[in-house]
């Protein structure tokens, strides 16, 4: 952890965007060579204003919007090397609103899910606000759950780059947002057979608890032991263990990845048995497999729960690439591999996967929700 960056931000944060300023002018003289530096600067200060402002009003936003961060309170910005943008922009945020306010920089973590380093997850707990832009989401971990039993608040902002934080679902009406959430919540009373199909080829069934359908990730997050993703927009619900069989054909993107080449998961009792795809395939059984290869014997198979289903609900979400917005794109299902504990399940393995279908139809028992991506209710 970079313990200095996070003292040198809080005590003065000009200096980081200075050296930054300074680290551009170098970066183009070397690339443009004999042309006159002056020019150079006064590009580079009219390139800069421009995206700070926008970090600036979205972490404005983040602090007086999503999580209604009040005066004196505690509150933990935890960042990564790839994040350090966005976290400063919330660490100033912040600092307008309380003077009780942490910047952590922890090494970039291997995958979604990995736990973070102790003293992170000590510091967590400790907090009534945690902001947490990084790579890989923390949203499924021991520390996360800890801090939100404690009381924290915690908003999770796994993979987000500072086009994702200043553009598209962060952009969104979250009021409005959690509006629409909300009004589905009729539609799933006393419905308990989920059935998904798309022209690709998806065609799966499974259970559900109507009850324990999350209807709280709309972008408010002002109350302790709330937990959302930024940028918000979904609801989501853990599938009836044992209880999911068929075809899955994931064709927007997975992770990361913007697919160009379909992903197919064959799943019986709840547990993906196959996977086909080419080269993302072979990726994706190497990297649960990975993941397995750390559990005891009887866990490992565990990896491969079908862990999360979930509605996109958020109009202004983009489809580019990173799962975070690619979720919440509205008119989408996702299905999440791996960890479920967070919904209350019984897979704790430390991955959890989701990917995205463009344009799925969706039926709750008899009623369809979704047709080829559009919603048949009125929401």
């Amino acid at each position: 952890m970079h313990s200095t960056m996070a003292k040198k931000q809080q005590d003065n944060p000009d200096d980081i965007r200075q050296e930054s300023d300074e680290d551009l002018n170098d970066v183009v003289d070397s690339v443009i060579g004999g042309e006159d530096s002056s020019k150079i600067i006064n590009a580079s200060k009219y390139a800069a204003p421009p995206i700070e402002e926008l970090l600036a009003a979205s972490a404005k936003m983040v602090v007086e919007t999503c999580m209604d961060i009040r005066r004196g309170e505690n509150v933990l910005i935890v960042c990564d090397p790839t994040t350090g943008d966005i976290g400063q922009a919330l660490h100033e945020a912040t600092s307008k609103k309380s003077e009780r306010v942490l910047l952590i920089v922890m090494p970039k973590a291997k995958h979604h899910g990995e736990e973070p380093p102790t003293p992170v997850a000590n510091l967590m707990r400790q907090q009534q606000v945690v902001l947490a832009p990084t790579k890989y989401s923390l949203t499924h971990t021991r520390a996360v759950r800890q801090a939100v039993r404690d009381g924290a608040r915690v908003a999770t902002m796994p993979g987000i780059t500072n086009d994702m934080f200043t553009h598209g679902g962060m952009a969104a009406d979250f009021n409005k947002i959690k509006k629409r959430i909300s009004n589905l919540g009729p539609y799933f009373r006393r419905r308990r057979i989920v059935n998904v199909k798309s022209k690709e080829g998806t065609d799966i069934t499974f259970e559900v608890n109507w009850r324990d359908w999350k209807l709280d990730d709309n972008g408010i997050c002002n109350r302790p032991r709330m937990l959302t993703n930024l940028p918000a927009g979904k609801a989501f619900i853990m599938p009836r263990e044992g209880t999911m069989n068929g075809v899955l054909i994931i064709d927007g993107s997975w992770d990361s990845t913007l697919l160009d080449e379909q992903i197919e998961l064959q799943i019986e009792e709840g547990m993906v048995v196959d996977v086909k795809g080419g080269q993302i395939a072979a990726n994706i059984r190497q990297e649960f497999g990975e993941v397995a290869k750390k559990l005891r014997t009887k866990d490992r198979e565990n990896v491969w729960t079908v862990a999360e289903f979930g509605f996109g609900m958020n109009d202004q979400a983009r489809m580019g690439g990173n799962v975070l917005e690619d979720e919440k794109r509205l008119g989408t299902c996702y299905f999440s591999i791996g960890d479920n504990s967070a919904l209350g399940g019984s897979s704790a393995v430390g991955i959890h996967i989701p990917g995205v279908l463009t344009n799925p139809s969706v039926w709750l028992d008899d009623s369809q929700v979704l047709q080829e991506g559009q919603f048949m209710l009125d929401i």
